[in-house]
């Protein structure tokens, strides 16, 4: 099949890189990059999504409730902010 194409110039460029450098025709580099593009869109379609399964990783350790767990980051974080402000003796 004929048809006219516009091909970007960075794109055009590197064809004619890949022409000169494997010896190919135009026509079989453009054919072959479009197979590939083609076929790594399907592929990427066809992914299984990731999923995570969940695993139960025991008690709580210590003296912490999880419930407040943003309030004893931000304590920690104070405490570390009022040991760099105090001045150096």
């Amino acid at each position: 099949m004929r048809t006219t194409l516009t091909i970007d110039e960075d794109i055009a460029r590197q064809i004619r890189e890949h022409v000169a450098s494997s010896g190919k025709p135009f026509k079989v580099v453009v054919n072959e990059a479009l197979r590939a593009g083609i076929a790594n869109s399907r592929l990427a379609r066809a992914a299984v999504p990731y999923q995570v399964t969940p695993v139960a990783m025991g008690d709580v350790v210590g003296p912490f409730d999880l419930a407040k767990a943003l309030q004893l980051a931000d304590r920690i974080e104070d405490e570390e902010l009022a040991r760099k402000l105090e001045p150096r003796k």
